[in-house]
């Protein structure tokens, strides 16, 4: 996945006051879209430390966290091991360069993912392959800002334009709203941040 070589440099510092409050308010936005999902799988995708899916590790059946990254999935097992989680699982692994034809989820969610990923459209099929049908693809990402120039990360996203890629992959129930304003928290600049909740 995009910029694995840069979370592997920063995986054991990654937890500042500032992520784990965008994660916080991350994970209580997904947290609204599920529903009666104790029985279910979800997937933390691009997880990095894991801040955004242990707070909502309670809500399913188990979750798997996977990343591209080694060291950041290090941290994630030792969170898991310190708190004794039992329905949790780790997977180091790169979506963009093969796919997992035995790997199955009720939900998937990424925050702040999507903007690492160059070919959004072809990890978006992937992950439409991995759920299970009637399943949910959860998104938080930032809107598109114009004051971020990047040659590494999108500078966000259009919901609209986003949405119809997401029609065109086969999403459907697509609903998305921007729900967090910010200061400094994309690239140095004040920035959005929205939820996009789709099912297969």
């Amino acid at each position: 996945m995009g910029n694995t070589d840069k979370f592997e440099m920063i995986a054991n510092v990654y937890d500042t006051p500032e992520r784990i409050q965008i994660a916080k308010v991350s994970s209580d936005a997904i947290r609204k879209f599920v529903n009666d999902a104790k029985s279910k799988n979800a997937i933390d995708f691009g997880c990095g430390t894991g801040l955004v899916g242990m707070s909502l590790i309670n809500e399913f059946n188990s979750m798997l966290f996977l990343d591209t990254s080694p060291n950041m999935i290090h941290q994630i097992n030792q969170k898991i091991a310190d708190l004794h989680i039992q329905n949790a699982d780790t997977l180091c692994f790169d979506f963009e360069k093969e796919g997992l034809s035995d790997l199955h989820a009720d939900y998937i969610f990424m925050a702040q993912v999507l903007l690492h990923i160059p070919d959004v459209e072809f990890v978006l099929s992937r992950l439409f392959a991995v759920l299970n049908e009637g399943g949910h693809l959860l998104i938080v990402d930032f809107d598109k800002n114009e004051k971020v120039v990047s040659d590494i990360v999108h500078n966000g996203f259009n919901q609209g334009k986003l949405t119809d890629i997401m029609t065109k992959i086969g999403y459907k129930n697509i609903q998305s709203k921007t729900f967090y304003q910010g200061s400094n928290i994309f690239m140095g600049q004040d920035a959005s941040m929205f939820i996009l909740a789709s099912q297969k």
